[in-house]
C-alpha cells in the first residue's frame, strides 16, 4: 500500500458555470447538489481518504463566493481549502503553474476537473503511479462512441503512446477522465499562461515516455451540463445500488433507483423513478409522477403533476397537473402555475410561469 501523508490536490473549478445555468446564477457550480451532496464533496471525501490534507481550488470567478459556501465543509471534513485565482482564463495547464507556490512540497499531487463523478479509486491510482515511477498518471475511461472524443492510445502496461482527436477509424475507446497524479517535476513544463494540458503538455510527456494511463473501473460522467448531470444521476444511483442499497428508497411508490432525503414527505398514489433524487424538506403531494429528475432542497411538487428529465431548483414549486419534460431546468425560487406545460425550458431564478412553454427556450 502506497499512501503519502499531507498530500495536496488542485481542483480545476474554472469560471462562471455557464453550462449549468440557471442553477449557477445563485450558487457556485461546485456546491450544486448532485444526489443530495455538493458535487465537489464527492471528490474531496475521496481525496481525504488517501491522505490529502489541502485542496487548492483553481478558480477564475469570484473565489469569495465559493470560499463562503465551502466554510461549513472545511470544518466537517477537517481539511484546508486554498484558492488560486486566475485573472485571465489559463486553460487546463496554466492553473497548475499559477498554484505552484501552494502545491509544490516535493511530493506527488492530484489534479482534477471539478465536474467529474465516478467511484474515485484514488488509492489504486497512487499505487499505479508508484509502480511505474514516471512523471504523470492520468485516469482513462471507456466510452461507447470514441469518434466524439480525443482518445488515448496505450501499451498493455499503461504507457501512453499517443492521443488521437475524434478518430475516424477505431484506434482506442479510452478517453481522458480528467483525474491526474503528477510528480512536482511537471512544474518545469508549464508556465502560468493560457495552456491546454491535453494538447500541449501531455503529448510531450508521452513522447518522453513519462505519462501512463490508469483504466478507471466502473462508471464515469462529466456532469457539467443538465442532460449529462441527469445521466450521471442514473449512473451514480446504480453504483449506490451495488455498494449501499439501504440508502435507496424501496416500496410500491418507486420504480428503479430513487434517492430521497429523510425529510421528504411523499403523498399517496405517487410513482417516483427511475433515476430520481429529491433533496431536503421537499413535499411531494398525491398522485405525482417523477422520472429521471433531480429536485433540489425546499421544493413543493403539487398533486398530479408530471416531471420528466428535469432539474428543479431550490425552493421552487410545481402546480397541480403541471407537466415538465425534455431537460427543463428551473433556477432557484421558480413557481410554475397549475396545468402549465414546459417543454425544455430553462427558467431563470425568482420567476413565476403561468403560460405554456411549448418549445425549448430560456425564460428571462
Amino acid at each position: 500500500r502506497y499512501c503519502l501523508v499531507d498530500m495536496k490536490a488542485l481542483i480545476l473549478v474554472g469560471g462562471y458555470g455557464t453550462r449549468l445555468r440557471p442553477l449557477t446564477l445563485t450558487t457556485p457550480k461546485p456546491t450544486v447538489e448532485f444526489c443530495n451532496k455538493a458535487m465537489i464533496i464527492y471528490q474531496i471525501e475521496a481525496l481525504v481518504k488517501v491522505g490529502v490534507t489541502e485542496v487548492v481550488f483553481a478558480i477564475a470567478y469570484k473565489p469569495e463566493l465559493l470560499s463562503e459556501c465551502m466554510k461549513k465543509y472545511e470544518n466537517d471534513i477537517k481539511i484546508k481549502f486554498s484558492y488560486s485565482q486566475e485573472m485571465e482564463p489559463l486553460g487546463t495547464a496554466g492553473p497548475i503553474a499559477l498554484a505552484r507556490h501552494l502545491l509544490d512540497d516535493g511530493q506527488p499531487f492530484f489534479v482534477m476537473n471539478s465536474d467529474i463523478i465516478c467511484s474515485f479509486p484514488l488509492e489504486d491510482l497512487l499505487n499505479f503511479h508508484k509502480a511505474h515511477g514516471k512523471e504523470g498518471s492520468l485516469m482513462i475511461t471507456k466510452v461507447e462512441d470514441p469518434s466524439k472524443y480525443g482518445v488515448v492510445v496505450t501499451e498493455s502496461d499503461g504507457k501512453i503512446v499517443s492521443f488521437v482527436e475524434k478518430p475516424k477509424e477505431f484506434v482506442s475507446n479510452r478517453i481522458n477522465a480528467g483525474i491526474y497524479l503528477f510528480n512536482p517535476s511537471i512544474f518545469d513544463r508549464i508556465q502560468a499562461k493560457p495552456t491546454s494540458i491535453e494538447k500541449e503538455i501531455f503529448p510531450k510527456m508521452a513522447a518522453e515516455l513519462q505519462l501512463y494511463a490508469f483504466d478507471l473501473p466502473g462508471f464515469w460522467m462529466d456532469i457539467g451540463q443538465p442532460k449529462d448531470f441527469q445521466t450521471g444521476v442514473g449512473l451514480y444511483l446504480e453504483h449506490l445500488r451495488k455498494i449501499d442499497p439501504s440508502k435507496l428508497r424501496s416500496g410500491s411508490d418507486v420504480v428503479g433507483n430513487v434517492l430521497l432525503d429523510e425529510t421528504v414527505k411523499v403523498g399517496r398514489g405517487c410513482l417516483l423513478g427511475p433515476n430520481v433524487s429529491v433533496g431536503k424538506n421537499c413535499t411531494i403531494e398525491d398522485g405525482v409522477r417523477i422520472v429521471d429528475t433531480t429536485v433540489l432542497d425546499g421544493c413543493t411538487i403539487r398533486s398530479n403533476s408530471l416531471i420528466k428529465s428535469s432539474i428543479i431548483g431550490w425552493h421552487s414549486s410545481i402546480g397541480r397537473w403541471a407537466r415538465l419534460e425534455n431537460t427543463c431546468v428551473l433556477g432557484q425560487d421558480v413557481h410554475v402555475d397549475q396545468e402549465v406545460h414546459i417543454n425544455g425550458g430553462k427558467v431563470l431564478p425568482h420567476k413565476s410561469i403561468s403560460e405554456n412553454i411549448r418549445e425549448p427556450a430560456i425564460i428571462m
